[in-house]
C-alpha cells in the first residue's frame, strides 16, 4: 500500500507540474518528507493524505488506487 501511495502521490505531482518543494509549501510541510512519501520511506498519515489531496486539488481516495495496466500487457 505504502509504494501504491507513493507511486501516485509522484504521478499526481508530475500532472501537475510541481515540485516537490512547490507541494510541501502548498501543503505546509517540509520538502524532505514529501521526497521521503514519494520513495515509500514513510507511510502518510489520514491527515497527511488530506492536506497532500488539498494541496493538489484531488479526492484523497486518488492516492490509494491502483495501478493501472498498459495497453498489450498481460
Amino acid at each position: 500500500m505504502r509504494q501504491i501511495v507513493a507511486r501516485n502521490l509522484r504521478r499526481i505531482r508530475g500532472e501537475r507540474s510541481l515540485t516537490q518543494e512547490e507541494l510541501g509549501f502548498r501543503a505546509e510541510v517540509n520538502r524532505s518528507y514529501i521526497s521521503d512519501l514519494e520513495r515509500g520511506k514513510y507511510s502518510a498519515s489520514v491527515e497527511m493524505l488530506e492536506k497532500l489531496a488539498r494541496a493538489l486539488n484531488v479526492d484523497p481516495a486518488a492516492f490509494l488506487e491502483p495501478p493501472q495496466k498498459r495497453a498489450g500487457s498481460s
